[in-house]
């Protein structure tokens, strides 16, 4: 059977900074250090020239124009297609395009399906998400929850984790102290899936018995002035800072700076900003939705709450802040259980489906 050389690495780049971007960048130089050659073919390229990316009509055709013939062009050269997938319209603009380009150029797939949102978009779309999902060579998910959306439909899947910079993040963790102005934060994107409002309304019940506290929330996105205008209705707005997009490379330091990170989805799979704080010694309080108690549990690795109930995550911050124990509890066995997920245990992983991708394939295509 033919070994693995290279690999066409397709998925988005930051900036923005997101979950699947800043996976894709992990992935591609961290394959490239283990010696393999990575082709990126990254699905959210800048406009060239600039102008285009102003024009909405132009900007698609040229970006999918762009992006298709990089795809033909890598599947000539590529062992396997390593395809970064989502939910919606990205299903189809992207991930849809790779497969059959793939299957077309005589080479393996992998789709590599993420995003919380997998349930809903296949109760309408399954259908016609189906073709392409049979002619990949394989499907592979981050977390059991989105496993258990596969099978309900009959696909087979395997799991592969989330990548996490264990050294990068561990280097910040911080000795757990009682804290009389307890600093909380959010990184999230700014969008209603995330729900930062919650966090909000939840800061506010909290600034009842800690006056001093502050809430940094970091991530860009369309709710920004809505958000802005909540905390002006509160009357919050010295207590809470928005710092805009946060490079990667400063994220282990705002991390540090944290007592207890608030994760307040509505709609998630496996969030690496959890993954993150876990390593940097600092204790979640999340929501109990999607893949969400598939990856932490409930006074053992975080603290979980119902979606939009502000009250409720209030009163588990508080909880945390009081009870020494119970955050003393939570830091050290979330430091343990990401170590499952640092690159030396996720590199055999990936290394392994790639493998097992390209002798199927040629198994299939010999019989």
């Amino acid at each position: 059977m033919k070994s693995l050389m290279s690999v066409g690495l397709v998925g988005p780049l930051p900036p923005p900074s997101g979950g699947m971007a800043n996976q894709t960048q992990q992935l591609a130089k961290l394959l490239t250090k283990e010696g393999l050659t990575v082709d990126l073919i990254q699905t959210n390229r800048p406009y060239y020239p600039a102008f285009i990316g102003k024009v909405m009509v132009l900007r698609a055709a040229f970006r999918l124009l762009s992006y298709v013939i990089h795809l033909w062009q890598a599947a000539r050269h590529v062992d396997v297609l390593h395809i970064m997938a989502n939910s919606g319209w990205s299903w189809y603009l992207f991930a849809m395009p790779a497969v059959w380009i793939a299957k077309l150029r005589g080479i393996p797939s992998v789709v590599n399906y993420r995003g919380g949102e997998a349930e809903q978009f296949f109760q309408n779309s399954f259908a016609r998400v189906k073709p392409t999902l049979m002619a990949s060579t394989c499907v592979v998910v981050p977390s059991k929850f989105l496993q258990q959306v596969f099978s309900k439909r009959k696909v087979s899947t395997q799991i592969v984790a989330n990548i996490i910079d264990i050294e990068r993040f561990s280097a910040a963790k911080q000795v757990p102290q009682d804290s009389t102005a307890p600093h909380l934060l959010v990184a999230r994107n700014l969008e209603l899936i995330y729900d930062n409002a919650t966090a909000i309304r939840a800061f506010k019940e909290i600034l009842s018995n800690y006056p001093e506290a502050t809430l940094t929330i970091a991530g860009t996105g369309p709710e920004e002035e809505a958000l802005h205008q909540l905390v002006e209705q509160l009357s919050i707005k010295g207590r809470v800072s928005f710092t805009g997009r946060v490079d990667t490379q400063a994220m282990p330091a705002l991390y540090q700076s944290a007592h207890i990170m608030l994760n307040p989805s509505r709609v998630d799979n496996m969030p690496n900003s959890v993954l993150e704080s876990l390593a940097s010694g600092v204790p979640v309080v999340s929501t109990n939705v999607g893949g969400i108690p598939f990856l932490v549990e409930h006074e053992r690795t975080a603290l979980l709450v119902p979606p939009e109930d502000y009250l409720a995550m209030a009163e588990a911050v508080q909880r945390l802040l009081t009870d020494r124990e119970l955050r003393n509890t939570l830091i050290q066995t979330g430091i343990k259980f990401v170590q499952q997920f640092s690159w030396p245990v996720v590199r055999e992983q990936w290394l392994q489906v790639y493998q097992q991708a390209i002798n199927e394939y040629a198994k299939k295509n010999q019989s």
